[in-house]
């Protein structure tokens, strides 16, 4: 099947689709960086925002056990009851609806507790090292030599 223009039927010329192809190009180059600083900022919101809410939930199961979880228990124990059965009767979870979420880079939270009333968590940004500037900085309860400006 092949498709023909008759005489006096108007149709694009191939300048007229490169030019069109060339513009599309430019403003793609101008948008897309654009969008995507965007996505790794939310990304950064992200993170905080649901270090803020592990710790909300660490802290209500806090309240029941008496304790925050060890380093060796870590987030778990926000969904399984701690193995010492004194510490099982009073654990009153799950302490969330669903799994322990990966920050938004798709790694585990480091979590540590410090003392009896205080803990770091914190995800170690998009690069997924230590320390960092800008979107691969570390981002959440960070510990005290390491506290967020």
């Amino acid at each position: 099947m092949s498709i023909s223009l008759k005489a006096g039927q108007a149709g694009f010329t191939l300048l007229e689709m490169l030019v069109v192809l060339v513009i599309m190009g430019l403003l793609a180059g101008l948008v897309g960086p654009q969008l995507l600083s965007r996505v790794d900022t939310s990304k950064v919101s992200a993170a905080s925002t649901q270090s803020r809410m592990l710790k909300t939930s660490l802290e209500t199961m806090r309240l029941d056990v008496g304790r925050f979880p060890t380093k060796e228990e870590g987030l778990e124990l926000l969904n399984n009851p701690p193995k010492d059965e004194r510490l099982a009767r009073r654990w009153h979870g799950p302490y969330l609806s669903e799994d322990v979420p990966l920050d938004p880079w798709g790694n585990p939270y480091v979590y540590a507790p410090e003392n009896d009333s205080a803990i770091v968590l914190y995800s170690l940004g998009a690069d997924g090292k230590p320390g960092g500037e800008g979107t691969n900085a570390d981002v959440g309860i960070l510990p005290k030599t390491q506290a967020q400006p």
